[in-house]
């Protein structure tokens, strides 16, 4: 060896050529592009799961809302009985008042 180029060790030390770096350099992304390829199934199904999860509680929230609303219209058709019977009841003191008091007024004289 020429002492000149005693920097010159890459054929002993075993350094790539430059095809052996490109081909490990490739290995490195499929192997790369693989474990991004299995983040992204696994995101999707995710995903997939939330939108299922979400199509499931809406149909459940739309089901009670229509279950409240039922409720809420029961309760307001009650609330109008109630009222009416109220009035038929306030209507029906003030007449029976009335009726007292003309028969008072009727024994007095």
């Amino acid at each position: 060896m020429d002492p000149l180029y005693i920097e010159d060790t890459d054929d002993w030390l075993g350094t790539p050529t430059p095809l052996e770096t490109c081909r490990h350099q490739l290995r490195m992304y499929e192997n790369e592009f693989e474990a991004l390829t299995l983040q992204l199934q696994r995101a999707l199904e995710n995903v997939q799961g939330l939108v299922r999860d979400n199509d499931r509680i809406t149909q459940e929230r739309d089901s009670l809302r229509a279950k409240l609303m039922s409720v809420e219209s029961e309760l307001l058709t009650e609330k109008r009985k109630f009222v009416q019977v109220e009035h038929q009841r306030s209507f029906l003191h003030d007449e029976n008042q009335r009726l007292l008091q003309e028969r008072r007024d009727s024994e007095e004289e």
